[in-house]
Parts: C-alpha cells; structure tokens; sequence
C-alpha cells in the first residue's frame, strides 16, 4: 500500500500547472494574467521536451524527521506518454529484516499508508490547478500578484482555491516568466494540515523540470521527498 501511496506523489509531481489564460482587463490586471499566460507556455512547451530524457528519481520516506526508506529509479516516457520506471537497484537484503521486528515493521508502513491516502488524495485535487478554478477566484479577487521582488521574482497567491483557508501559490521569475516553485497548502477534514512544495529547475535547453518534491503530513511527522535528477537525451 505505501509503495502506491509512493507512487501517486511521484506522478503529482510530473503534472503541468494548467492556469487560464489572460483575458482583456485593466493594466494592472493584465500584467498579472500576463506571467500566468506565460508560465502555462513555457511548462507545455517543457512537457513535450522532457518525452526525450530519461532521468533518475530518489524518493525518500522518513518519519519524525528519520529516514526510513530510499528508492531509485530510472525514468522515461513510453510509446504511450506515461513514465516508465525500472528501479536502478533491488531493496537491500538488510531492509528485509525477519520475525518480530519484521513485522512490527510492515505494520507501522501500513499505517503511515492509510494515514497519507486521504492527504495525497487531496492534495491530487491541487495539481493540476484548474483554469475554471483560477479564473472564478480572480472573479471574486482572490488572486494576487507581487511586485518582484530583490531577486527577480513574482508570486502568483490563489487564496480559497478550492476551500476556505487553502491557498495555492505559484513562484515565478518576472523577467523570463519561468515559473520556479509551486505550494500547495491546505488540510483534511479532520483539520490536519498539509503542505505540498515543488521546486522547478531548467536543463541547458532551457527545459524546466520538478526537481525536488516534498510532502509534508505535520500530523503524522511524515514526510515525502521525491528528487529528479541525471537528465540525459534519450538517443534519436
């Protein structure tokens, strides 16, 4: 069950960022549609260039701030435009301990597995962002854009994005409009919070890519982190 869980926050953190795009409006408006606009193009543009790498993803669990596992895969887009994962090496002998132990081992992973679900289950209703979403916030003027900051960027803040006291933020650089982070925070309905981050980065190309993922279930002390790194063209 947890590798599912595992599985699921990998995928999120492949999914494009789908804001609408800019409508006619005042300039000051407009200005801020403007970077959505423009970050939408890059990330689709970034998308279709990323069929042609292949990568190595790390995914670490740890709980109460220790590591408890570490996977590694290599990844590439199939025929068929989803990501195909081999694991770079099969778990080590040490992690398959026996007996007591073992089990009260497998016992907790199922645990930590049912206690994420519902938060990975919500957090799959953040990313994507929905355009329709997006635009009936900036309706209701709950969108705010910044004014760039010392370093050059611009933050993008959806408050109530999809229920009251959630937000949804996107991290742009103003001057190339390529976005550089997205945060998602939000809570179950229990009220336990949960915080999604992802940071971008770009390839030589200029393609832009989720570089680190973490999820963070404060209630739990869990936490997931998810690294994409060793970005080589796939030949032809």
């Amino acid at each position: 069950m947890f590798r599912k869980v595992v599985t699921v926050l990998a995928w999120l953190t492949l999914c494009l960022v789908q804001p609408a795009a800019a409508q006619p409006a005042p300039d000051t408006t407009a200005e801020k549609k403007d970077h959505v606009a423009a970050v939408k193009q890059s990330l689709q543009s970034s998308m279709a260039a990323l069929r042609h790498y292949q990568w190595v993803e790390t995914t670490v669990m740890s709980l109460k701030g220790e590591e408890k596992s570490r996977t590694q895969n290599n990844c590439s887009y199939g025929a068929d435009g989803k990501v195909a994962k081999v694991p770079v090496a099969p778990a080590a002998e040490a992690d398959k301990k026996r007996g007591l132990r073992g089990k009260a081992v497998e016992k907790k992973k199922e645990e930590i597995s049912a206690a994420t679900k519902e938060a990975m289950a919500l957090v799959k209703l953040y990313l994507p962002p929905d355009p329709a979403r997006i635009e009936a916030a900036k309706a209701a003027g709950r969108v705010t854009v910044s004014t760039p900051d010392a370093t050059g960027k611009v933050q993008v803040v959806i408050k109530d994005y999809l229920k009251p006291g959630d937000s949804l933020t996107l991290d742009v650089n103003a001057a190339s409009d390529r976005l550089l982070g997205v945060a998602v925070s939000t809570f179950t309905d229990k009220k336990d919070p949960v915080g999604l981050k992802v940071s971008y980065d770009a390839l030589e190309d200029g393609t832009v890519y989720a570089a680190k993922t973490q999820l963070d279930v404060p209630a739990q002390d869990l936490g997931i982190a998810i690294e994409n790194s060793a970005y080589k063209k796939v030949a032809g």
